[in-house]
């Protein structure tokens, strides 16, 4: 049992909680809570650690010794170090970082992929929200700029619900590498945008489809919007001029999602 704070272990998850740098060159990334853990690949899973005072102890050690998983119990103050919350969930999970291949996004099961494509998209809680919806809606992947927020940063992962384990995603440099990719596979990219010609939902995403989402504070760049094939708006009462980047690609990706179950 590990009792102290001061633990290389528990400082380690404690560095690789606070630092992107530390995650990718460890190759590793901790999640928290129950969910998270009984949800994880089981391939990803290096190490688990369970507080003595954790509700769920019982249950997430016998789940341990059924999965072969190593395991290891602390104590509560070892706990509180490992976690990024103020109210610790007496359970975390030790991860190897997701790697997924272009394949992955759009070589998969669906003949007709549907991406949702972020650029420089800076807040954690709206990527992760974004990945969530994205299961949700059926889409097959994610393409990031390496301007938007970490996926494997703890406020992400808690944000994505357990989506970031199910949803390929890819970092690429910037939005042409995204736009060059798409060009390639042969994916129509779609940009929500105040000059759209045609209401969102007048578009046909029957096809192969990317929607391009920009940035909080900015929106799509210029440049983003000129590579996109269709500027499409959302229509907004009021003097509303734009939407929550997480709720913008969530209404694009269910109208996507609505026409293809209703082709």
């Amino acid at each position: 049992m590990i009792t102290s704070a001061s633990n290389p272990q528990v400082k380690n998850i404690a560095l690789l909680n606070q630092k992107a740098r530390e995650r990718k060159s460890q190759g590793l990334f901790a999640v928290e809570g129950f969910k998270m853990f009984q949800e994880a690949p089981p391939s990803w899973v290096q190490k688990v650690y369970v507080s003595e005072d954790c509700r769920l102890a019982g249950d997430a050690i016998a789940c341990c010794r059924d999965k072969g998983y190593p395991w290891e119990t602390v104590s509560p103050e070892a706990a509180a170090k490992m976690s990024d919350t103020q109210t610790p969930q007496g359970l975390v999970t030790l991860l190897k970082l997701p790697f997924w291949e272009e394949k992955d996004i759009f070589g998969g099961e669906s003949a007709s992929p549907l991406l949702a494509v972020l650029e420089d998209v800076q807040d954690p809680g709206n990527v992760g929200t974004i990945f969530r919806t994205a299961e949700a809606a059926g889409a097959s992947g994610i393409l990031l700029t390496r301007g938007c927020a970490d996926v494997t940063a703890p406020k992400t992962v808690r944000s994505t619900m357990g989506s970031i384990y199910r949803v390929p995603y890819l970092y690429l440099e910037g939005i042409e590498a995204c736009a060059s990719l798409l060009c390639r596979e042969g994916i129509g990219m779609f940009a929500a945008h105040l000059d759209g010609k045609h209401s969102y939902d007048e578009e046909d995403y029957r096809k192969p489809a990317a929607f391009l989402i920009g940035n909080e504070g900015n929106g799509l760049s210029e440049r983003a919007s000129r590579l996109a094939d269709s500027l499409i708006r959302i229509p907004m009462s009021g003097h509303v001029e734009s939407l929550n980047a997480a709720m913008a690609a969530g209404i694009l990706m269910y109208e996507a999602s609505r026409q293809r179950h209703h082709a």
